[in-house]
Parts: C-alpha cells; sequence; structure tokens
C-alpha cells in the first residue's frame, strides 16, 4: 500500500465564476432571487456572497459564451490559510495539472488559477473574511461523542436563536 501525499485543506467547492452579458444585471437577479451581496465590485465584475456562508459567485463580463453550461469561467476552492498557497501550487504540479498563474489579489490574498487534466480551469485561493462569512469554528480531528461542555454551548446556541436579541447574537441573521 503506497502512502498519498497530505492534501490540502479547503473549505470544499464553494466558487464558481460566471460569464455573463452585463455583471450588474445578473447580481441583480442573484440576489433578487437568492439574496446574495456584493462584496466586491470591479470594472466589468461582481463578486457575491450568501450571508452566513463562505459561498462566491463571480459574475464577469467577457468575450465567449455565456449560459447554457459555456459561460462558467473556472470553479474555485478557498483556502483555509494563506501560507497553504505554495504547497498548492506542488500538488498542482505532482497531480498532473498545469498553473496557469499565481499571484495576489491584494496584499494576504494569494491565489492560483491551474487546469486540470481535461482542461477545466479551477482556483487556489484564500479571501480574507468578508462581513457576511460564518464564524469560523475549529476543525475536528476525529469523530467522537461530544463532551459535557460542547453539548452545553450548542444547547445554549440554540436558544439564544431565539430568545437573544439579533444584535448580540453573532449566529443570528439580522
Amino acid at each position: 500500500m503506497s502512502t498519498s501525499p497530505t492534501v490540502i485543506p479547503t473549505f470544499g467547492l464553494t466558487h464558481v465564476a460566471l460569464r455573463v452579458a452585463d455583471a450588474e444585471r445578473t447580481f441583480r437577479f442573484y440576489a433578487d432571487v437568492f439574496g446574495v451581496v456584493a462584496v466586491y465590485r470591479g470594472a466589468g465584475f461582481v463578486q457575491a456572497q450568501t450571508p452566513g456562508s463562505r459561498d462566491v459567485l463571480v459574475f464577469e463580463e467577457g468575450d465567449g459564451p455565456t449560459g447554457a453550461g459555456g459561460g462558467i469561467a473556472h470553479i474555485g476552492f478557498r483556502l483555509r490559510d494563506p501560507a497553504d498557497i505554495d504547497a498548492a501550487v506542488e500538488a498542482v504540479r505532482r497531480a498532473g495539472g498545469r498553473v496557469l498563474h499565481q499571484g495576489e489579489f491584494v496584499p494576504g490574498e494569494p491565489y492560483l488559477f491551474a487546469t486540470d487534466l481535461d482542461g477545466y480551469e479551477f482556483e487556489i485561493w484564500f479571501e480574507l473574511p468578508t462581513p457576511v462569512d460564518p464564524p469560523v469554528l475549529p476543525v475536528r480531528k476525529s469523530i467522537s461523542r461530544p463532551s459535557r461542555l460542547a453539548q452545553s454551548f450548542a444547547h445554549s446556541i440554540a436558544c439564544s436563536e431565539t430568545s437573544m436579541p439579533a444584535a448580540l447574537n453573532p449566529w443570528r441573521a439580522k
């Protein structure tokens, strides 16, 4: 049995970029339907997020097909730690992928764009927290019976959902 290299910890597949004819028009549609909010805007693009989640929808204006599957520009995997970007580059190369470009969107937000073996483009990046991100919870190393403290905490959170004023409760939607 061979040993496999350590995988890169991420929040999973959380990002889809759609090529669109009009980024603002598309943003308004998703805001109206799903309640997404804009967290970044630029020339020809809007980055939106669903409050309380780590999802990212990017609406990018550009040349090429839109809709019916042809408009997906890339998918993205959000890093938990920006220091993992170099390991991600190595993991992509080791698996046979091709790194297209690497850099920083802004200081503290490293990224890379790469292609998989079929030519699908994907992004691996770290994003600084936004106002609509959920609270960061520690990653459990193993599954076991919850401690009394954990059970008590979960109970107090569940109770506070209805009894604590929203302004004082970071887990309750405002």
